[in-house]
């Protein structure tokens, strides 16, 4: 089983991932959603001793860590645990800043504006993984 975290503010965007995630997989997933970056924070500490193996992550969430976005933030917190170091993130986000933030962290990306228009964008980066 594959298992992933998916953090978004929006729930109409976390039950899309999730039921995208869920066809890609053919449900071999186990997933658990986050509301906001610290959430999804409490959630990555939760399951230190088993890491996510993937992690999907907004940007735009929470105000709390500007001038920072808040999914800039968990990514940083995600980074700093070494149990996590094999973890694959993604940036699933209509930020316009979306690329260089997940070249700066060396992270992969989806925009939304593709994410919308069905599973081929997440299979092109989690395709290692099926």
């Amino acid at each position: 089983m594959i298992k992933i975290l998916i953090t978004d503010d929006q729930a109409e965007w976390r039950n899309y991932h999730v039921k995208s995630i869920k066809e890609l997989f053919n449900n071999r997933v186990l997933i658990d959603t986050a509301i906001s970056a610290s959430d999804g924070y409490e959630k990555i500490l939760e399951n230190n001793t088993s890491p996510y193996d993937i992690i999907i992550t907004d940007l735009q969430m929470e105000t709390d860590y500007l001038p920072k976005m808040a999914g800039e933030w968990f990514i940083e917190q995600i980074k700093m645990l070494s149990s996590f170091c094999n973890t694959k993130i993604v940036i699933i986000s209509a930020s316009p800043k979306i690329k260089m933030i997940a070249d700066f962290y060396n992270v992969d990306f989806i925009r939304k504006s593709n994410a919308i228009l069905g599973i081929d964008s997440y299979y092109e980066i989690l395709k290692d993984f099926i």
